[in-house]
């Protein structure tokens, strides 16, 4: 009796055994299930989650929980700790626009992938338009970067084009810091010692540069534009840069688009038809090309340059020279422009209109 005794002892404690087994075989299943296959209950085209620096795996965990990106905290920690990255984890804003397990998302953040929007701000142009650019990306209103690069553009005007990899909600001085270090770094010793064998400051070589580079989108002619208005320094001849009054009236709200002989007066310092010398600053975002230019002008004596109306300029050493080329490349050209256009009008055609630059 005893011995039967023993013997459902036995199966039972067996029986007990294998449920256990069994249990805890579902139960890994399960956790294998969950930390291999991926989170179904992902909602949304695209989720944004920020992880901050020095937040802990408990901090992650629930953000990531909170974000809807995986499961449950539970989950996730087991598959943290069969990955062996839990001190690997980086911080910063990450984008989920799918489906993913729990290893997946943990390399994600072990390999820093941080969402960054790419902005590029190209050669030439105003902190205004920068604004808009910055704006347009949805990283901030465009007020925010126009008064941080407020004294920027006295140190350096920024630099010169560039693609920068931002977080989504950088904040704008951060960022001007970031285009007037890449731009101290731009600004080669090389470039410092050919300025200085010149006796132009960077300030000055950066103003001068961003003339050229508003006066000319041709390389080649960027030499003799530098050359041209540093000749005209030199002998203390107004600049009369058209860009510089259009920068005047973009900054006094008065730009239409079109410049017009009577703009030719406004007051302000740099309006340098009215005042000598260089402006206060730059007016744009001057290039590396235009950068050498300044620095390395063409050996000329040219004091004068008039548009061609085909992205070139005609240059000139005196003032009845230059004359001749207005006449030529602005008054004439004009002039038989707007006769084509009446004859294409009367014919029964359309035609179109513009104005040249300098």
């Amino acid at each position: 009796m005893k011995n039967v005794k023993n013997v459902k002892t036995v199966k039972t404690l067996i029986a007990v055994v294998v449920v256990m087994v069994l249990a805890a075989s579902a139960a890994a299943a399960l956790v294998y299930r969950r930390v291999t296959q991926p989170y179904r209950g992902f909602q949304g085209a695209e989720q944004f989650v920020d992880i901050p620096p020095g937040a802990g795996s408990r901090g992650i965990r629930e953000r990531l929980v909170a974000g809807g990106v995986i499961r449950d905290a539970t989950t996730f920690r087991i598959a943290l700790w069969m990955s062996g990255e839990g001190r690997r984890l980086k911080a910063g804003e990450y984008r989920f626009d799918r489906e993913m397990t729990p290893f997946d998302v943990i390399d994600k953040l072990a390999r820093g992938d941080v969402y960054v929007v790419n902005v590029t701000f190209p050669e030439g142009l105003t902190v205004a338009e920068m604004s808009k650019i910055f704006e347009s990306h949805g990283i901030g209103p465009a007020a925010a970067f126009v008064n941080a690069a407020g004294n920027a553009a006295l140190i350096h005007e920024l630099d010169p084009s560039t693609t920068y990899a931002l977080p989504r909600h950088v904040e704008a001085a951060a960022l001007v810091r970031q285009m007037v270090s890449r731009f101290e770094r731009v600004f080669t010793p090389e470039l410092h010692q050919a300025a200085t064998a010149r006796h132009l400051t960077v300030r000055q070589v950066v103003t001068l540069a961003s003339i050229v580079e508003k006066e000319t989108a041709k390389t080649e002619e960027r030499p003799l534009v530098a050359g041209v208005y540093l000749n005209r320094l030199r002998v203390n001849m107004a600049l009369q840069c058209d860009p510089t009054v259009i920068y005047a009236l973009l900054k006094a709200g008065r730009y239409t688009g079109n410049l017009h002989r009577e703009d030719l007066s406004l007051d302000s310092p740099y309006n340098t038809y009215r005042y000598p010398g260089l402006p206060p600053g730059p007016i744009a975002s001057p290039g590396r090309a235009s950068l050498d230019a300044v620095v390395h002008p063409a050996d000329s004596d040219f004091l004068y340059f008039v548009s061609r109306n085909d992205g070139s300029h005609e240059f000139a050493r005196t003032l009845e020279e230059h004359n001749r080329n207005v006449q030529k490349f602005q008054i004439q050209y004009f002039r038989d422009k707007r006769a084509a256009e009446a004859g294409t009008k009367r014919s029964g055609g359309s035609g179109t209109s513009g104005r040249s630059g300098r």
